[in-house]
C-alpha cells in the first residue's frame, strides 16, 4: 500500500483499543480529585456546624470516579477516530460533539445507578432529581461537568499520541550502516532472484506472501513479514506497521500525523503510513 491509507482502514490506528498509560494517569487525576473533594466537604460541613453522613461525600465522589475511569478509553477511541486534521474540522466537530453527550448520558446513567445501589445497601433510597423534583437543573450541572472533564482527558490522549509520533520520528533519524554483503534469495514463482536488501523500500504482508517494492518492480514471494523482519532486521528494516516494514536508509522524510501516527516519505517520493504501535521496534527497543 502506498499513500491514502486512513485512519478508518485496515490496519489503522482508530480502532479500539486501551492504551495503560493515559488511562493510568486518569485514575491517578480523577482519584486525587475524588479525595480532595470529598474531604473538602466533609470539612465545610464541619466548620459551619452541619451534620452530614461522613460516607455521603465519598459515595457521591466515588461512583462518579468510577464511571470516568470506566470510559476514558471511549474518549481515547474517539480522539483516534476524529483527530484535529487538516480540511475535516466538521468530522472533528461533530464527532467530538456526539462522543461527549454519549459519554455524558453514560456518565450520569451509571453513576446514578451505582449510588441507588450504595444507598439500598444502607436501606435508604436514593434521588437524582433535586428537592423540588426537577431532573432538569441536576443534568445541566452535571452535564456543564462532564464537558469539561471529556475535553481534558481528550486533550491528554491527544497529546500521549503526538508524543508516541515525536519519538517514532526522531528515532529514525540515525539508520544503522548497510551490511558488507547484503544481497538475500528469494523465491518468486518459479524463479530464484538476488535482491540487494538497499534496494529495497518497504516490504508488505498480502495473505500467504509478500509484496517485496524496489524502485525498479514489486515481487511477490511467498513467506511471512515475520520471517523477513527476522532476516532483514539486522540490516536497517523496522516494522513501522503490523503489515508493512520499511527499510530506513529509503526514508527521505517523515512526520506525526494529527491522529497521532506516523507519514514516512520514501526517496523515490512515495509514501506509506507508520503506526504508533510500532514506536519501539522504530526506536530498537
Amino acid at each position: 500500500m502506498t499513500s491514502g491509507e486512513g485512519a478508518g482502514t485496515s490496519g489503522g490506528t482508530s480502532g479500539w483499543r486501551i492504551e495503560w498509560a493515559p488511562l493510568a494517569l486518569v485514575v491517578l487525576v480523577s482519584v486525587m480529585v475524588a479525595v480532595l473533594n470529598a474531604t473538602s466537604a466533609l470539612m465545610e460541613a464541619q466548620s459551619e456546624g452541619d451534620v452530614i453522613d461522613p460516607r455521603g461525600p465519598w459515595v457521591f465522589e466515588l461512583t462518579s470516579v468510577i464511571m470516568v475511569i470506566l470510559l476514558a478509553p471511549f474518549i481515547g477511541w474517539a480522539v483516534r477516530r476524529f483527530p484535529p486534521a487538516d480540511g475535516r474540522w466538521l468530522m472533528f466537530a461533530g464527532g467530538h460533539i456526539g462522543a461527549s453527550t454519549v459519554f455524558t448520558l453514560v456518565h450520569i446513567a451509571g453513576m446514578v445507578a451505582l449510588r441507588i445501589a450504595a444507598y439500598a445497601v444502607d436501606g435508604r433510597t436514593y434521588e437524582f432529581a433535586d428537592n423540588n423534583g426537577d431532573l432538569v437543573l441536576p443534568l445541566v450541572y452535571e452535564w456543564r461537568k462532564d464537558l469539561l472533564t471529556y475535553a481534558a482527558i481528550a486533550a491528554g490522549y491527544w497529546g500521549w499520541g503526538y508524543w508516541q509520533a515525536q519519538q517514532a520520528a526522531q528515532a529514525m533519524v540515525a539508520p544503522p550502516a548497510p551490511q558488507a554483503d547484503s544481497r538475500i534469495e528469494i523465491r518468486d514463482g518459479s524463479r530464484i532472484i538476488l535482491i540487494d536488501p538497499a534496494d529495497i523500500a518497504w516490504i508488505e504482508a498480502a495473505g500467504n506472501y509478500v509484496e517485496i517494492n524496489t524502485a525498479a518492480a514489486t515481487h511477490l514471494a511467498r513467506g511471512t513479514l515475520a520471517a523477513f523482519e527476522e532476516k532483514l532486521s539486522p540490516r536497517g528494516f523496522v516494522r513501522v506497521h503490523r503489515s508493512r516494514l520499511v527499510n530506513r536508509i529509503r526514508v527521505k522524510a517523515f512526520r506525526p500525523t494529527s491522529s497521532g501516527d506516523l507519514e514516512i516519505t520514501l526517496d523515490d517520493n512515495r509514501t506509506i503510513a507508520g503506526s504508533r504501535r510500532f514506536r519501539a521496534a522504530i526506536g530498537g527497543g
